[in-house]
């Protein structure tokens, strides 16, 4: 991965990061938020449904004692305390306080909850009065929560009780009014709040009437129903999450019993269509980030990663040799500073450069000279001699001159020819030809090479050499100009045998490694230092008394032509180890 894609990746994933955390963070606030005001709207809906049930209660304990005082309440009292009282006179009475008083349901009754007359069930006179908490009514002025019998079953009611005293004997009124879909409407509910009314599986009810789905409140019903404490729950009423609704349920108690559950609901509709906008903010904010942080990402990586593009670039072209190669990038901050000193760097190395190949131009000619000087003073020498000899035999025995003539003159010719072998050898160096490479296979240029030699290790009896062959078992095929390489290879092999004048092994070996073959020419003689291993292949360079310093040039020069390499290693009284790498071939 490119520093460039990093960078530009870096920079999208910390904008895409830092608007997804903020988008979640807003979403978790604006739940919690809601969560909370729905919490204290329900409560305070409840506590105002508490406020405007008790104000109900005392109504209707007010209309209980209105028909209470009544002269048909007294009436009945003094008609249900005679000796022999006739019933049958009372059977409407309850019915008609009941319509004066808009209560739902009455009865007077006596001491012993004997039924003297019932407004919404004439037939039950004689029989007891059974509403559930009607045995502490009449010991408590408050009202309280009730199930009356009806002929269609129990109906819930919020009822009160009332003494009608005739004289010493008393009776009692108890009134209700039903508890149903009229009654929560008339009480009323918070804004966005709403009450429902659980008094059985059959009956639940809100203001608009029965409850749909009713028998969804069931489990949160039946748990407050178990313990009779307040608790919460989120109804989900449709496939669609808008329609849930965050409950707070409220046991109603008679008697220590649950008579009923109260549910204050609010709508979450809004609190899920504001968390749907803020995902959909986010999402579009965080699109727009991303793309933004794209662009943001792309220009940024351009302006820092360009420059270091164009600086590797340079740096490359330098490494491969190219020391006029200039990087353009306009100044004013880090990189402009590292690119001006580059530049002024690669203009160093050039001008370095061409002293160094001024200063080896000179040093070259200097050791050319030396060695022609020291080549060519060998045989002037005689030259010399010879030619003052002849003057002197001229002048001092005329009559010997013929004879003298002959050898000096033979002198001359000999001297001549190494003049001329000298000059001969130079001028190959400098006339090195391009080679004419083909198909060869190195293991038999090496043979060949070696069989050229085998007379010469035979005849060293005194300080004998051994040769060792260590040849590939696999064929190394190469493309290469088997005269020149062989040349090459016997420079090695006499610099080999001239290393070793008291004897030793000649060791010369062959490998393949991926693509390129090594042959290797390793000798056990008197070895190099490092700074003769660093000048051997310098032209003109030799450590040997006797020799111009072009064997080792030459070598170099042939593996060179044939994209090879060439290296020594050496230590004094170790032996020296040259290694050849060529590219492998093929043969055809």
């Amino acid at each position: 991965m490119t520093f460039r894609t990093k960078l530009l990746l870096i920079t999208s994933l910390t904008v895409t990061g830092s608007v997804a955390l903020a988008t979640g963070a807003i979403s978790l606030w604006t739940r919690l938020t809601f969560e909370r005001m729905d919490l204290d709207r329900r409560q305070t809906a409840l506590r105002q449904f508490q406020k405007d049930l008790s104000t109900r209660g005392q109504e209707v304990a007010a209309r209980v004692q209105k028909a209470a005082i009544s002269e048909t309440a007294l009436r009945v009292a003094i008609e249900a305390n005679r000796p022999s009282p006739d019933l049958s006179l009372l059977l409407n009475d309850a019915r008609t306080l009941a319509e004066t008083q808009s209560l739902d349901f009455l009865d007077l009754v006596q001491p012993d909850l004997s039924i003297l007359s019932s407004a919404h069930w004439p037939a039950r006179f004689g029989y007891k009065n059974d509403w559930a908490g009607a045995e502490s009514g009449r010991t408590s002025p408050d009202p309280f929560l009730t199930r009356v019998p009806t002929q269609e079953g129990s109906a819930a009611a919020l009822a009160a009780v009332r003494t009608v005293n005739a004289g010493e004997k008393k009776i009692f009124v108890l009134g209700a009014e039903r508890l149903n879909p009229s009654f929560l409407a008339s009480i009323g509910a918070s804004p966005g709040t709403r009450a429902v009314l659980w008094l059985s599986a059959q009956e639940v009810f809100d203001a608009n009437g029965p409850l749909i789905q009713g028998d969804r409140l069931a489990l949160l019903a039946a748990e407050v129903e178990r313990t009779g404490k307040p608790a919460n729950a989120t109804i989900q009423w449709e496939a669609s999450n808008e329609s849930a609704e965050a409950l707070q349920a409220m046991p109603f108690l008679s008697g220590g019993k649950v008579v009923g559950v109260l549910f204050i609901g609010t709508s979450l509709r809004e609190q899920i269509r504001l968390q749907r906008s803020i995902l959909w903010t986010g999402l579009l904010v965080g699109a727009s980030g991303i793309l933004l942080g794209l662009l943001t990402g792309l220009w940024t990586t351009e302006r820092v990663t360009r420059p270091v593009k164009l600086l590797a670039a340079g740096a490359k072209a330098v490494a491969g040799g190219d020391l006029n190669a200039r990087v353009s990038i306009s100044p004013g901050d880090e990189i402009g500073d590292l690119a001006e000193s580059f530049n002024a760097m690669t203009v160093q190395l050039s001008e370095q450069r061409a002293r160094a190949i001024q200063a080896e131009r000179v040093a070259a000619w200097r050791e050319l000279a030396r060695r022609l000087a020291h080549e060519l003073k060998n045989p002037l020498f005689p030259l010399q001699i010879t030619v003052e000899n002849l003057r002197k035999a001229r002048a001092q025995h005329p009559q010997q001159f013929e004879e003298v003539f002959e050898q000096c003159t033979s002198t001359l010719l000999a001297e001549l020819g190494n003049l001329r072998g000298i000059v001969d050898r130079f001028s190959d160096f400098a006339k090195m030809p391009q080679p004419t490479k083909g198909p060869a296979e190195l293991n038999e240029v090496v043979r060949g090479v070696v069989r050229l030699f085998e007379a010469q290790f035979a005849a060293r009896t005194t300080a004998p050499i051994e040769l060792a062959l260590q040849l590939s078992s696999e064929p190394l095929p190469v493309q290469l100009d088997q005269e020149q390489m062989g040349r090459a290879l016997k420079n090695l092999v006499l610099n080999a045998m001239d290393a070793m004048p008291a004897g030793g092994t000649l060791r010369i070996r062959t490998a393949q490694a991926g693509g390129s073959v090594s042959l290797e020419v390793a000798d056990s003689g008197q070895g190099l230092t490092q700074e003769e291993c660093e000048r051997l292949f310098t032209p003109y360079y030799t450590t040997k008394r006797h020799g111009t310093g072009l064997g080792l040039a030459i070598v170099q020069s042939v593996v060179s032509d044939h994209q090879g390499k060439i290296s020594v290693t050496s230590e004094p009284g170790k032996g020296a180890c040259f290694l050849i790498t060529l590219p492998a071939g093929r043969v055809e």
